[in-house]
């Protein structure tokens, strides 16, 4: 063979390499921007599931739904039929919306709640417009920020307010809650969360290495960078701001929280988890051997005994309040 013959030869796994990670690049850096599982329900269906949740079953009191414009979002209320001592701000997770994480309310059966789709994406997908990217907390937390504003202006104090993250809901409320301290006017109710991935980088990473680690996986790494970037530019965001324990700096959380920490997740690293639940002044930690959002099927009934009592010490409910919330 010819000199050519063999450079061409050596270079043909490098450029396979090449190749490879230039796919699987374009490929998370637009999962990141835009997840490919995600399908708004139709608004029948959507209408259905309210209807349903709003009917008192299964022990759950039911309640009544309205809905109303907030900065170019749309928020949905949820009052139950009795006077509440507070309101649950139900935050969805990567690749879901309002629809997905509505049926949570039902842990929560003595407060009333919230819910909203971040940048109104949902909306955006039925009609055929342009949709918003996702900006892995970034655009996202600022909407929960104006969300708790207009509680707040409506007369809700935000030492009534509670909020439930899971998977980017939890980062997403995190990073919300750290933006919401920093005003000084005081901690939420509470914070509860569960598998917060520590940034999109990491997460990035992490879906290259899937469930399983593999020997390609040292790619991983330089791959996980440039699809970062990438979705950043096509997002218009900043990925550093998506880094949970870079943005949470030394601060020290007066909002008490309850975190699930699976202990077996591959998306969201536990160690992170721990350093974030470290931040918290008041807060409780219950490890789960289990992976990403199964904390719930892996504690069976201990999960929502878990959030009640939370939410029984969050919101005591004595004589004076109870004379407050009849009124």
């Amino acid at each position: 063979m010819t000199r050519r013959t063999w450079i061409a030869l050596g270079l043909t796994p490098l450029l396979g390499v090449l190749a490879f990670a230039g796919w699987k690049t374009w490929a998370v850096a637009h999962e990141l921007v835009d997840p490919p599982f995600y399908r708004p329900q139709p608004l029948a269906r959507v209408e259905a599931t309210y209807r349903e949740l709003a009917e008192a079953r299964d022990g759950d009191p039911g309640g009544t739904w309205s809905s109303e414009d907030v900065d170019q979002l749309q928020l949905w209320r949820f009052t139950r039929p009795t006077p509440s001592p507070g309101v649950v701000l139900l935050l969805h997770g990567f690749g879901d919306d309002r629809w997905g994480t509505s049926p949570a309310l039902k842990w929560f059966p003595r407060l009333d709640a919230a819910i909203f789709t971040y940048r109104r994406r949902d909306d955006a997908m039925r009609q055929g417009g342009p949709v918003p990217a996702v900006t892995f907390g970034v655009m996202e937390a600022r909407d929960v920020v104006r969300v708790v504003h207009h509680l707040e202006a409506s007369g809700l104090p935000r030492g009534r307010i509670l909020l439930l993250g899971r998977s980017l809901g939890a980062s997403v409320g995190l990073l919300a809650l750290a933006d919401l301290e920093r005003e000084g006017r005081g901690p939420l109710a509470g914070i509860i969360w569960e598998g917060a991935p520590a940034s999109s980088r990491s997460f990035a990473e992490r879906l290259i290495r899937g469930p399983v680690d593999r020997w390609w996986h040292v790619l991983a790494p330089p791959i996980g960078a440039m699809a970062t970037y990438a979705a950043g530019r096509m997002g218009g965001y900043a990925p550093e701001d998506t880094d949970l324990l870079h943005r949470m700096g030394e601060m020290r959380l007066a909002t008490p929280s309850l975190c699930f920490l699976a202990s077996q997740d591959r998306l969201a690293p536990p160690p992170v988890q721990r350093a974030m639940a470290a931040h918290f002044q008041t807060g409780r930690v219950i490890e789960v051997a289990t992976w990403h959002l199964h904390c719930a099927e892996a504690l069976g009934p201990a999960y929502t005994g878990a959030i009640r009592a939370a939410v029984d010490d969050w919101f005591p409910v004595g004589p004076d309040m109870a004379r407050s919330l009849s009124k």
